[in-house]
């Protein structure tokens, strides 16, 4: 199983829809790790780290939610974290 580390920007409805809570539910539900941020332009960042198919399930949990509109995502691969043994909204 290769880890992987990406940056997401989230762009859409996705702030004040508990995009945040099912992120944090649904990384910990798969054994992912990172975290997740509102921004002040209304969109959300995440770094999420785990297989490809932990990642793509997180992603397909946020989507269901039933106010979450996911728009557009800018994603980028980025360094793995060792040690990180958790998800958690900042």
């Amino acid at each position: 199983m290769d880890k992987t580390r990406k940056y997401i920007q989230f762009f859409g409805t996705v702030q004040g829809v508990g995009f945040r809570y099912r992120a944090c539910h649904a990384a910990d539900a798969v054994g992912a790790t990172g975290w997740v941020s509102n921004e002040y332009d209304g969109s959300v960042s995440m770094e999420i780290q785990g297989t490809e198919q932990q990642i793509d399930s997180v992603i397909q949990a946020i989507e269901r939610g039933s106010y979450v509109t996911i728009e557009n995502m800018y994603v980028k691969t980025i360094p793995l974290v060792e040690g990180e043994y958790c998800f958690r909204e900042r």
